[in-house]
């Protein structure tokens, strides 16, 4: 006969089989990638997806977790962020304005984080080793086409090295993603030109922080001329930008850049979002082909906050949910060509957040003083990478410590308790 033993979330079935390592039970599974919006089970084994079904019993796991009101997406890619820390670099994005991944990526659903250029061919090496190389978060990186990436505002011409950028993908094809621009100060495009060129070389991506908006190199022709498909422009809504005519109306290079291929990426930041455009964006259908969210030390505290907050702004502005979740997974995850990440099928890495869509009265904020109020906002719970549970806001991975014992908590062999005389 067999038997079902329940012990708060955790079910253990006697004498039957256990196909899966967890189940996810009673979510609403939304998944860009297939199009799938429902309720929906979640079973994982090996760090896998290995079923999604309308029902799937508890017994066939060894853990379920009860995800009833929770959003179940695929982990959060965030697209932009600079997380080369390193106390040797003061005042630098390639340094200690940059932040450590695993204390800001799985409390807010992020499961990968990409680095936009904080580190450039020359020191590449050394963040690899120092910090890629030991985070839990799956950190991959975008190289600066500077030599020493953003030690400091480049105003100088003569350390751009397509060929170096591309040695150092063929090196490392697992981890570096793209080619990063950012920060040039020079009236010229030796910057942007010469990371397209990286950017062919080594058969990847490049992203543009335009950074100084000079009329020697106007936006619009950053991204009707000098941009390739699949190319992508970072603070898409910063000030600067040119959204739409005075009826409010987009500009059409914007509409003829996106058709030839260009995505638009937010990279919100400290100072690099502004209400007004992204709503004036928004308003007319053109929704930013990924959200991101530029963390470093300027924007964690600030109005950016985190991604599962700026997720909400987009939403507050008008952005469909569904949009706001292709944005955060699928389509980074198509952009970097790694096709593993960013969706909940079966194979899939199982990558998975759980978020809350709260409902009540909420506020957010730019940092030019604008500010939108809405009555939504995500809020993460639950994030596994490959499987395994990483955050857990409300314990479901846990049972009443009244039902383990009076023991439980002691490792046999290690632990004693000491009675104190009486």
């Amino acid at each position: 006969m067999i038997r079902l033993l329940v012990v708060g979330f955790v079910f253990v079935a006697a004498g039957l089989p256990q196909e899966f390592d967890l189940l996810l039970q009673g979510g609403r599974v939304m998944d860009p990638k297939s199009r799938l919006d429902a309720g929906r089970d979640v079973a994982i084994k090996g760090g896998k997806i290995a079923a999604i079904e309308p029902s799937i019993a508890a017994g066939r796991a060894k853990k379920v977790l009860d995800v009833k009101g929770l959003l179940i997406t695929p982990g959060l890619i965030d697209l932009h962020v600079h997380a080369y820390y390193t106390a040797s670099n003061p005042g630098s994005w390639a340094g200690d304005k940059s932040l450590p991944p695993d204390a800001f990526s799985f409390r807010t659903g992020v499961t990968t984080m990409v680095d936009a250029g904080s580190a450039g061919w020359r020191n590449f090496e050394h963040f690899k080793v120092t910090v890629i190389d030991r985070a839990e978060t799956r950190v991959l990186a975008m190289i600066n086409i500077a030599g020493f990436g953003m030690i400091s505002d480049l105003t100088e011409q003569g350390d751009f090295d397509p060929a170096a950028v591309a040695e150092l993908k063929a090196k490392y094809p697992e981890t570096v993603v793209g080619v990063k621009s950012a920060h040039y100060q020079k009236p010229d495009w030796d910057s942007v030109d010469s990371a397209v060129e990286a950017g062919k070389m080594a058969k990847v991506p490049v992203m543009v922080d335009f950074g100084y908006f000079l009329p020697q190199r106007p936006y619009y022709q950053l991204v009707a001329e000098h941009l390739r498909p699949g190319d992508i422009s970072t603070h898409a809504y910063r000030g600067p930008v040119p959204w739409v005519d005075e009826q409010g109306k987009i500009f059409p290079y914007l509409l003829a850049a996106r058709k030839r291929g260009v995505k638009f990426d937010v990279g919100h930041g400290g100072g690099s979002f502004v209400l007004r455009s992204a709503a004036a964006a928004i308003a007319n259908g053109f929704y930013p082909d990924t959200i991101s969210s530029d963390l470093h030390t300027a924007s964690m505290n600030g109005a950016f906050m985190d991604m599962p907050t700026l997720m909400s702004k987009m939403m507050a502005l008008g952005m469909p949910l569904n949009e706001v979740i292709r944005a955060s997974t699928w389509t980074p995850a198509e952009l970097i060509q790694r096709p593993e990440l960013g969706h909940l099928t079966v194979g899939a890495v199982a990558d998975v957040t759980g978020l809350r869509l709260m409902e009540g009265e909420f506020g957010y904020y730019d940092s030019s003083g604008g500010r939108v109020a809405s009555k939504l906002r995500l809020f993460c719970e639950l994030t596994l990478k490959g499987g395994a549970i990483s955050w857990d806001f409300n314990g479901r991975q846990g049972m009443d410590y009244k039902r383990l014992g009076p023991r439980y908590g002691i490792r046999e062999g290690i632990d004693q308790i000491l009675v104190p005389k009486q």
